[in-house]
């Protein structure tokens, strides 16, 4: 195998308000895309109801 020489990592400090900041964030999307497929499904089923009932 291949030797590779020693590595340096550079750690940046991280706070609080980035990580709620990023939950928040993902939080939003999440809700944003459950409410667009629930519609979705919502029309398409009321389509399937018109269109071969």
């Amino acid at each position: 195998m291949a030797d590779h020489g020693p590595t340096t990592m550079e750690l940046v400090e991280v706070k609080a308000e980035d990580i709620l900041a990023e939950r928040r964030a993902f939080y939003e999307r999440f809700m944003t895309s459950t409410t667009w497929s629930i519609g979705a499904t919502v029309v398409l089923l009321v389509l399937m109801w018109i269109f071969l009932v």
